[in-house]
């Protein structure tokens, strides 16, 4: 992990996503070569076990929940990160208990994070099934009942093309509660210059409307990343 944010300084990024940082101790990242060149913007709450995909949703997990948060808040305060992705995980039980359990484990943490971005994402039953919230229209009715105005979308361009399509009009219709923005190719997940989502179009239509926070780069490598870079040479990133 260290020598990938001297890998990204290099390629031209000022910022990057740390989703799971918990392997590693806040004195030890701070130390990697290039930490204090780059800023970390995002993380994840902690998923949980196999692949659990959070654990907020879950009423018997909600004293886990909640001592994990409080070691997220030790890494964003220890690392300067303004936002994290809340993650709901998967669901198989009461959905309607699932979700009071949500909302009132969020508002907690929206609360306590005061002054921080909590960010909530709906995640593609495609890849993730059984996550609580695997449409836009869902997620926002979540984000109104939390009632807290730290609480904003996370707007996957992979995930919303799965499961909904029309990318432009659905940000459009929820610009309001955009907090942070994330792409990739669909379908693959690789660098967007392949797949069916003109992500020029859309860079171009974000710009146009004003969005002025950052773009997370989620996608997989086909190969080596630097090499994949051809999509952001217009502004400057890429191999020197």
């Amino acid at each position: 992990m260290p020598e990938r944010i001297q890998a990204a300084l290099t390629c031209g990024f000022k910022a990057t996503e740390f989703l799971l940082p918990y392997e590693w101790s806040v004195e030890e990242i701070r130390s990697w070569p290039g930490a204090d060149e780059i800023e970390f913007i995002l993380m994840n709450t902690h998923p949980g076990p196999d692949g659990a995909a959070g654990y907020a949703a879950l009423p018997a997990c909600a004293e886990e929940f909640r001592d994990g948060f409080d070691r997220t808040l030790q890494y964003m305060d220890g690392l300067g990160i303004g936002m994290v992705h809340l993650m709901a995980g998967k669901v198989s039980g009461d959905q309607a208990e699932a979700e009071d359990c949500f909302i009132e484990n969020v508002r907690w943490a929206a609360d306590k994070a005061s002054g921080k971005k909590i960010l909530l994402e709906a995640l593609n039953s495609f890849d993730i099934p059984g996550y609580l919230h695997s449409m836009t229209e869902h997620t926002i009715r979540l984000i109104d009942r939390i009632d807290r105005q730290n609480i904003r979308l996370q707007f996957d361009f992979y995930h919303q093309q799965l499961m909904e399509g029309h990318l432009a009009f659905t940000l459009e219709k929820h610009w309001p509660h955009i907090g942070h923005i994330q792409f990739s190719s669909v379908p693959g997940r690789n660098e967007p210059q392949y797949g069916e989502v003109n992500v020029d179009y859309l860079f171009d239509w974000l710009d146009k409307r004003g969005y002025d926070g950052w773009i997370g780069c989620e996608y997989k490598a086909k190969d080596l990343t630097a090499d994949g870079l051809t999509w952001g040479r217009r502004w400057g990133l890429g191999r020197p």
